[in-house]
């Protein structure tokens, strides 16, 4: 795919929250957040003014978190920063089959819902894959592998720019671990994605290496390096 057909990559969050996400969002103006409880995602203009920083200030509320994502406009001095964190955009490029890719889900697999929050939140509070919350599952499809019953990895899909799909909350127990379970996840939602026409893409800490290793050795090749910003309104 031309680098021109990714456009919408540069802006991953605003593209999907004013696109197949609308019924998720939130918005005051040009700045767009999603609904409580589903994640803490905002979103601005590149050109951004003071009446956008305004406008997504009064969407949050007073002292609130607001997570700029990957977004490269930067907010006015009286928003205390939070954290900021290297990270990486990988796509799949195609150049490679993620292992054992399937178009449905293995025996073991399991489509995750609104039932299994409770667990899901369990498994995230473990192992750290990033931001997730009880309603984040609203996003995309879950995907899930149970152990004697019990959830032990998982996998599903966040961001939803135009044509693309991300892959994100790839996560494992610590003693489910070599297994294969997160390149198995990682396969079948690839080819989820790819069956409704659209391609898939993640994200990544830059520190994270073996995670980065995992998804060159399933197809993705890194786009970019990004910044994950996060500040707290005055």
């Amino acid at each position: 795919m031309a680098e021109g057909h990714a456009v919408a990559l540069d802006d991953p969050v605003g593209a999907s929250l004013r696109g197949h996400h609308a019924h998720l969002a939130r918005r005051a103006g040009r700045a767009v957040t999603y609904l409580p409880g589903v994640a803490t995602f905002c979103a601005v203009s590149a050109d951004a003014d003071s009446a956008d920083w305004a406008d997504l200030a009064r969407l949050l509320g007073p002292g609130e978190f607001a997570d700029m994502f990957s977004c490269r406009a930067t907010p006015p001095s009286d928003w205390e920063p939070v954290f900021v964190l290297e990270g990486r955009q990988m796509i799949w490029t195609g150049s490679g089959r993620p292992d054992r890719a399937r178009t449905a889900v293995d025996a073991d697999m399991v489509e995750l819902g609104a039932a299994d929050v409770p667990e899901m939140l369990e498994l995230v509070e473990r192992t750290r894959p990033g931001p997730f919350l009880p309603r984040t599952h609203e996003l995309g499809t879950y995907l899930g592998i149970r152990d004697n019953g019990r959830l032990v990895a998982m996998a599903g899909e966040r961001l939803r720019p135009p044509g693309w799909t991300e892959i994100s909350a790839v996560c494992t127990a610590p003693e489910a671990r070599g297994r294969g379970h997160a390149a198995r996840l990682i396969g079948a939602l690839v080819s989820r994605v790819l069956s409704r026409g659209e391609r898939p893409f993640l994200h990544a800490a830059e520190a994270n290496t073996g995670a980065i290793a995992l998804y060159h050795r399933l197809g993705f090749e890194s786009r970019t390096r990004v910044t994950f910003r996060g500040f707290r309104t005055p």
